[in-house]
């Protein structure tokens, strides 16, 4: 008696149409067509944030070497930092490398201090990154190899 009635309730239970997988699967492909773009803009800003804030940890390491040196000058080893300055590569914490630090102006009182995408990798495209010994914040959000008047900060809506 038990295994009829089991046999029935399993004979009762019904899958899904195919209808009705293809809805879930095209409501799931209509979701993931914003989502994942969404998520590699996010991914690439928080990379672009670290590579600003490598730029800042740059900047005072720059300053260190002016108290000590009353140079800039030394502290750049062929257009990067120096290794006993700065690392050359952000982000500084392990991982993949999206962008080099550079150092492509420097006099013995000032100094043009870049992040550039490194080529080939996801960054690649979104325009190098610069901070001025003033202290002016550039990005070439364009990616056209100069920064413009509108260009002058760090942010998307300048």
């Amino acid at each position: 008696m038990m295994k009829t009635n089991l046999f029935i309730k399993l004979k009762n239970i019904r899958g899904f149409s195919l209808v009705e997988l293809m809805i879930v699967v095209s409501i799931l492909s209509i979701l993931a067509a914003f989502a994942v773009p969404s998520y590699l803009e996010q991914s690439k800003r928080a990379r672009r944030a670290d590579a600003q804030s490598a730029l800042m940890g740059l900047a005072q390491a720059m300053e260190r070497h002016f108290t000590e040196n009353s140079t800039y000058v030394s502290a750049v080893d062929a257009g990067a930092p120096a290794s006993t300055v700065f690392p050359s590569q952000a982000p500084l914490d392990g991982g993949a490398k999206y962008y080099n630090l550079e150092i492509p102006a420097v006099t013995a009182t000032t100094y043009r201090l870049r992040a550039a995408p490194i080529s080939g990798k996801s960054q690649d495209g979104d325009g190098f990154i610069e901070l001025l010994s003033t202290g002016v914040k550039q990005w070439d959000r364009d990616d056209g190899g100069s920064v413009a008047d509108t260009e002058k900060c760090w942010e998307t809506s300048c």
